[in-house]
């Protein structure tokens, strides 16, 4: 990517890179030396119609999902390990704005009204340049910040009138674990910061169009893990303490063993429906009264082939 493709305060953001909580300082238009492993370019792995995210995000259509290669955990149980990884990312038909742009045209063509950007914490300069972007075009979809959470909040302040949905994860309580799982044992705390400044910046209103499309707000997502449902429930007990019970989230069980599980004592194998249904139990104890349950067998459904145009059909 050109320098002149971005703003000069982006530009210093990539030439000394301290955008995620890693600061490792590192010039990205020289390379890809950074914890995630990606340079100041677009580094997108596919752009594609999905149809997965909770019903209020996808609509009935399917939202325009950006995936991003590359990114600031390492979670052993990651779903999209094949574009996650450090260096991740080869030359693809998306390196240049205007053809990623004509392709998000496209998409919103066809009735679509929003866009999403996964696994974005590392490339906020890009997620900012594709939104103005789309500005200039007279493009004005709704904006969808899908984000392991692992968000520096002065960073996420960049965002504030660009992102129109937070759609945030929240992983662990416990430091060791998210140290173990995620090799991030400041997660807990970097998590609970960057959600909020989401919350100071939407509140807990998920607000809907006429046919119940999310058009501003947060949505936190959950994922319910095998072995430990105790964590699961010391994460919403710190959501409910430290933010509000007024959130909307979506407690998820998707979870399926990848190969980076394999021989783990408690990760390779699927969520028992105790294991979940205990959660949801104490969710509902704790009075968050918005959200969402997901079902069971969604394990099977949430397992991409980045390989291919249409990653999850």
């Amino acid at each position: 990517m050109k320098t002149e493709n971005y703003p000069s305060s982006d530009i210093n953001l990539l030439s000394n890179c301290t955008l995620c909580p890693r600061e490792c300082a590192v010039n990205r238009f020289r390379g890809m030396d950074g914890y995630c492993g990606t340079d100041a370019g677009l580094n997108i792995a596919s752009v594609c119609i999905h149809r997965g995210e909770e019903p209020p995000v996808s609509g009935p259509r399917g939202i325009c999902n950006i995936f991003f290669s590359g990114c600031n955990l390492r979670c052993i149980y990651c779903q999209n390990h094949d574009i996650s990884g450090p260096c991740s990312h080869q030359p693809g038909r998306y390196d240049e704005p205007g053809i990623l742009l004509d392709r998000i045209e496209e998409i919103l063509a066809t009735g679509i009204k929003a866009v999403g950007f996964v696994s974005p914490s590392h490339v906020v300069p890009q997620v900012r340049l594709i939104i103005s972007g789309l500005h200039e075009r007279g493009l004005r979809p709704v904006t969808v910040y899908n984000t392991n959470s692992y968000d520096k909040p002065e960073t996420l302040k960049w965002l504030s009138g660009l992102v129109d949905i937070y759609l945030p994860d929240i992983k662990y309580f416990t430091p060791g674990i998210s140290k173990e799982l995620s090799d991030s044992e400041d997660y807990p705390s970097v998590a609970l910061a960057a959600l909020k400044e989401m919350y100071y910046q939407k509140g807990s209103t998920l607000r809907l169009d006429k046919d119940g499309v999310a058009e501003s707000g947060i949505l936190l997502r959950h994922l319910v893990l095998p072995g430990l449902a105790g964590e699961s429930k010391a994460v919403l007990r710190m959501i409910a303490s430290e933010i509000s019970t007024g959130l909307n989230i979506s407690l998820m069980s998707q979870y399926h063993p990848v190969r980076g599980t394999e021989g783990h004592p408690f990760l390779n194998r699927p969520l028992y429906d105790a294991e979940y249904n205990s959660v949801v139990e104490e969710m509902e104890r704790l009075g968050f009264r918005n959200g969402w349950l997901q079902d069971r067998e969604s394990n099977e459904n949430y397992l991409p082939d980045f390989s291919r145009d249409h990653p999850f059909e």
